[in-house]
């Protein structure tokens, strides 16, 4: 190594003095490093010269030991460029500059401009906010028709951009979603009936659905999703985004994409509704997806799973998961994934747990009778369920009466869909019936044409039933309306004077002084603020000494149908009883007023007369409300005496008298 050293400094030593010889033997290392180094290319030399002289030392660097040196601060970065702005061509832009800028993109890459874009571009008004549309549905558009479009985008922005089924290639579709991603065009995508965007469009795609943060709808029905393109999707979706509702029906996710889609989904905070119906997903392996999927997701409110095969064996998995959604999903449909009776044993064991569940879907599915009793106890021991779906489910009339079951135990249930049923004479007389109970269910969809029989007679009865819950519905209809008046009026209304009475203190109302009585079906309501809460007390004061006859007085359009007079001011404290049998009702009605209702019993001999103003007014009752006719007919068949009329008139008369 030495000599190898010595021989290296005599070969420098003789270049560097270009043939001359050094003056002196007795220089130093470094007054030889000093003479070369002031001389031209001396500086490289000099490196080498050091080295050798460090090696010929046995102070040079060892083997394997590695040293890095920095610049200083100040030398490190040499210069910076600004990021482009995406909107510096939508500053004060017209739509004659958009529209010139999209004919010329057009005739620099020899392409045709769309008349239907040119259309919607000229219709613009405002170019300051995000427009409505920009429809491209149907339009062939390639490579370079989405290239012109992007002088389009980067001037303006809309909410939705519909590319439904216009042959996209992955050349196209790259560009196109890229363009979306850079310039945020659209809040909702439309990219359906698109089978050729290839695994590079689904990358560009992910990478839109991953970067941008305005786009919240996507639908890619019938656009295939296959094995090799789904991880993209995948790792896009395990990244809580901004999209919150994702649309893949008929895009063939059965097997690994599903498994991927799911897995990812577990991780996402966004997404609020998938859609994945007619995938054709199988009652094992992607059921056990989706179970796993609702066990650890609890933010997708909608989960559609239509037109699948989920069997009753898959069913199990699904209701596993949702036996964990105390709060989350919302709404689940399973219409049509040949599901039976025996599947409805998961069902109902799963409703109980679940507190968030409004709307579930089990249409065509031949759930049976059968089916429908194991349900029953799991709907009514839900509480949430608002929306249910049960037409075409092989049911007959026993299984429209456990279903009137549910609905007279429910008191929250909205809407019921029994259409396509065998549902006859017996099963519509349960259904009437559990609607007189029922004060929530506003829409029952029933067929409208009555169901053969073998009683001719009855298909009229048919008739008769089908309008009374068309009536009850109603009735319903016009309850809920006048709870949320009266709710609204009493946010708004200002506190009120109360007023010391034997009586519970009634809610609070405001205006219409006149007495607030339950209306019965079919009746138009004369208040807007009328409660079940308001509460009647009958009070009977025995008399001592009869009195003349009553003096008749006509009802109001909206009293009780018998003859009453009412007074608005309330009895002294101290006031003797009137003479007779008195019989006093007492009604909260608006503002803490108190009504009071009295009637004086004639004497016997005066029964008849009374008795024959009792059907005159009924009658004119009849005629004036023909709805109300069951009840004032049933008040006269009977033949009550005048306190068991008022004590009916008193009672609540929401349902119908029997």
């Amino acid at each position: 190594m030495a000599a190898h050293g010595t021989t290296l400094k005599e070969e420098i030593a003789s270049s560097c003095t270009g043939g001359n010889s050094l003056t002196s033997n007795t220089k130093t290392d470094s007054d030889k490093e000093l003479q070369i180094s002031s001389e031209p290319g001396g500086a490289e030399r000099t490196g080498v010269l050091s080295l050798s002289l460090a090696l010929e030392e046995g102070t040079g660097p060892k083997h394997g030991v590695k040293r890095v040196t920095f610049p200083s601060d100040e030398e490190i970065v040499s210069g910076s460029v600004e990021p482009k702005d995406p909107w510096r061509h939508a500053q004060n832009v017209t739509v004659e500059e958009i529209l010139n800028a999209y004919r010329q993109a057009c005739q620099k890459l020899n392409c045709k401009p769309i008349p239907k874009v040119l259309k919607q571009i000229q219709d613009l008004t405002d170019l300051t906010q995000r427009n409505e549309c920009l429809d491209l549905k149907g339009e062939k558009l390639d490579y370079k028709a989405c290239e012109s479009l992007e002088e389009i985008f980067k001037r303006v922005q809309f909410k939705l951009v519909d590319l439904e089924q216009t042959n996209l290639d992955e050349d196209g579709a790259s560009a196109l979603f890229d363009m979306i991603e850079y310039y945020e065009s659209a809040t909702h995508l439309n990219i359906s009936f698109n089978k050729h965007i290839g695994t590079r469009g689904w990358q560009a795609a992910a990478h839109m659905m991953r970067k941008t943060s305005s786009l919240q709808y996507l639908d890619a029905r019938n656009t295939p999703l296959l094995d090799h393109s789904a991880p993209f999707v995948a790792r896009a979706l395990r990244i809580s985004g901004s999209l919150a509702v994702l649309h893949l029906e008929n895009a063939g996710i059965s097997g690994r994409p599903l498994m991927l889609l799911a897995t990812a989904l577990k991780m996402n905070m966004n997404l609020r509704e998938l859609y994945l119906a007619d995938n054709k997903l199988n009652g094992l392996q992607d059921s056990a997806q989706l179970g796993n999927l609702l066990k650890f997701n609890y933010n997708i409110q909608i989960l559609d799973l239509r037109n699948n095969h989920i069997l009753d064996s898959g069913l199990a998995y699904v209701c596993e998961g949702l036996k964990e959604q105390r709060k989350g999903l919302v709404t689940l449909v399973l219409w049509n994934n040949q599901l039976s009776h025996n599947g409805m044993g998961y069902l109902a064991a799963a409703l109980p747990c679940t507190q968030s569940l409004e709307t579930l879907n089990l249409g065509h599915n031949a759930i049976g009778n059968e089916g429908v009793h194991k349900l029953k106890d799991g709907l009514i021991a839900n509480r949430s369920v608002l929306r249910l779906g049960l037409a075409s489910t092989k049911l007959a009339c026993e299984g429209a009466v456990a279903v009137a079951e549910f609905i007279a135990e429910s008191p929250r249930l909205l809407r019921l869909d029994l259409r396509e049923n065998e549902i006859k004479t017996g099963g519509l007389m349960a259904l009437s019936l559990a609607l007189k109970v029922n004060t929530s269910l506003l829409r029952l969809d029933l067929d409208r044409e009555p169901k053969k029989e073998t009683v001719k007679s009855f298909i009229e009865t048919q008739r008769a039933l089908l309008a009374e819950i068309q009536n009850g519905c109603k009735r319903n209809f016009i309850l809920a309306k006048e709870k949320e008046e009266s709710q609204q009026q009493m946010s708004q209304s200002a506190s009120m004077v109360e007023i010391a009475t034997e009586d519970p203190p009634p809610e609070e109302e405001e205006e219409d002084p006149t007495p607030s009585t339950d209306q019965g079906e079919g009746e138009k309501p004369d208040s807007d603020s009328d409660t079940d809460d308001d509460e009647v007390e009958i009070e009977v004061i025995k008399p001592t000494v009869q009195t003349s006859p009553l003096k008749q007085t006509p009802p109001p359009t909206s009293a009780i149908p018998v003859a009453i007079s009412a007074s608005q001011t309330s009895l002294p404290s101290g006031a003797p009883p009137s003479p007779g049998r008195c019989i006093s009702v007492s009604s909260p009605g608006r503002g803490h007023k108190i009504f009071m209702v009295t009637r004086v019993e004639s004497p016997p001999e005066q029964q008849q007369l009374q008795q024959q103003s009792i059907i005159a007014l009924a009658r004119s009752l009849q005629e004036r409300a023909p709805e109300s006719k069951a009840s004032a007919t049933a008040a006269l068949s009977c033949g009550q005496d005048l306190e068991e009329l008022l004590l009916e008139a008193s009672l609540d008369t929401s349902r119908d008298t029997p």
